[in-house]
C-alpha cells in the first residue's frame, strides 16, 4: 500500500460499502455543479441518493433489463441508457432534494456518474 491511499483501503466489508456510498454521493454532489439540469439540496441529500441509487440498481434494474431484454438486444445494448435515466428519474421522484429537470438530463447524469465512480472507486482498489 502506498502513501495517502492507505487511509482509503479498508479490510472489512461494512466499511468498504460505507466508503463506496460516501464516494458515490460525493459523485452525486460534483455532477449537480457541473450539470446545470441536476440539483442536490445537501450532502446529505447525496448519502440518500447513493443509497437510494444503490437499492434501486440492485432490486429495481434487473428486473427492467429482463422485461425489456428483446429492445435492448435490438438496440446493441443502448436501451440500457433508457433504463438507467428511469432509475436516476425515479431516484429524483422519490427523494425531495434530488432535482432532475428532464430525460436527457438523466441520460447524461447517468453517463458521467458512470465515468466519475469509475475513477472514485479506482481509489478503492487494492494493489496486487
Amino acid at each position: 500500500m502506498h502513501g495517502a491511499f492507505f487511509i482509503l483501503q479498508p479490510k472489512n466489508k461494512p466499511m468498504k460499502l460505507i466508503l463506496r456510498l460516501l464516494l458515490n454521493a460525493l459523485a452525486v454532489v460534483i455532477l449537480s455543479y457541473v450539470l446545470p439540469g441536476v440539483g442536490v439540496d445537501s450532502m446529505f441529500t447525496a448519502i440518500i441518493v447513493a443509497v437510494v441509487l444503490s437499492l434501486l440498481n440492485f432490486l429495481v434494474k434487473p428486473i427492467l433489463v429482463i422485461l425489456t431484454l428483446p429492445i435492448t438486444i435490438l438496440t446493441l445494448g443502448l436501451f440500457l441508457l433508457v433504463i438507467n435515466a428511469i432509475i436516476i428519474l425515479l431516484t429524483a421522484n422519490l427523494i425531495d432534494g434530488f432535482q432532475v429537470v428532464s430525460f436527457w438530463w438523466a441520460v447524461i447524469f447517468s453517463l458521467l456518474l458512470a465515468v466519475l465512480q469509475a475513477i472514485l472507486h479506482s481509489i478503492l482498489k487494492e494493489d496486487q
